[in-house]
């Protein structure tokens, strides 16, 4: 059974308070991304609106849950960013994108091909989203990483609110050690084992962030990983590139 599922978790969820009471007399709040004990530990966080930085597919987040409207505002003051500039959201699986995003008028097996990856896919939102969630928008930023870690805490939890885990205008993360100045505000920091000594940089550019609000077009909003394979991709299904 995955440890993605409710049921096989709720022992260590049972256990995650205590350990996180105990981690902060120690001033302690790191974990490692592995097995249900840290995903317990993360999904408690977030359930106490807590934000934790978390690493995904390319740079490091920041993140908080969707549906909590002060963990929203907690986001916006660790950034420093401003009230106007939209978050994204994070989720498990590609079945869940129609819930938060219209995709009616997208080709049919689109989404799955390019789905997850480092890939931030905008959307006309839906009712469904919380509307203290970019109040002045009407479209939504939906990602869904390729890192099993981060999607097994959103389809605990539901959909995450998700930045990029350095204060506003400054450069992106890689690593914990690049936001240190972050880590009081934060209920936890989180790590990639696999990503320890080595070099990422080409992840560094963050997400490939592509509009598709507009039937038959897409608009390519900031160029990141893999943006012409994608483009590629989104050719081929018929979506002309929109420059306005």
């Amino acid at each position: 059974m995955s440890i993605c599922k409710l049921g096989p978790m709720t022992s260590f969820l049972n256990a995650a308070a205590n350990e996180i009471e105990v981690s902060k007399n120690f001033n302690n709040h790191h974990w490692i991304c592995k097995g249900k004990r840290s995903l317990a530990i993360a999904v408690t966080l977030l359930q106490q609106n807590e934000i934790i930085a978390i690493p995904t597919d390319t740079i490091y987040g920041l993140a908080g849950i969707v549906s909590s409207t002060s963990s929203i505002e907690k986001l916006y003051e660790i950034k420093n960013r401003d009230k106007d500039k939209p978050l994204s959201i994070s989720i498990s699986n590609v079945n869940d994108i129609k819930k938060w995003g219209v995709v009616d008028h997208l080709p049919q097996d689109l989404l799955p091909l390019i789905l997850p990856g480092p890939i931030t896919i905008i959307l006309k939102r839906t009712p469904a989203l919380n509307p203290a969630l970019n109040p002045n928008h009407d479209t939504v930023g939906i990602r869904i990483p390729y890192f099993k870690f981060i999607n097994c805490i959103s389809a605990i939890v539901g959909p995450l609110a998700l930045t990029s885990a350095n204060l506003s205008n400054e450069a992106s993360c890689l690593y914990a050690s690049e936001f240190e100045n972050l880590w009081p505000m934060l209920g936890g920091i989180f790590y990639d084992s696999t990503k320890f000594g080595k070099s990422h940089s080409k992840l560094r550019k963050g997400s490939t962030i592509v509009d598709l609000s507009k039937p038959g077009y897409y608009k390519i909003v900031r160029a990141g990983v893999r943006v012409n394979g994608i483009c590629s991709i989104l050719t081929k299904f018929g979506l002309q590139k929109c420059f306005n």
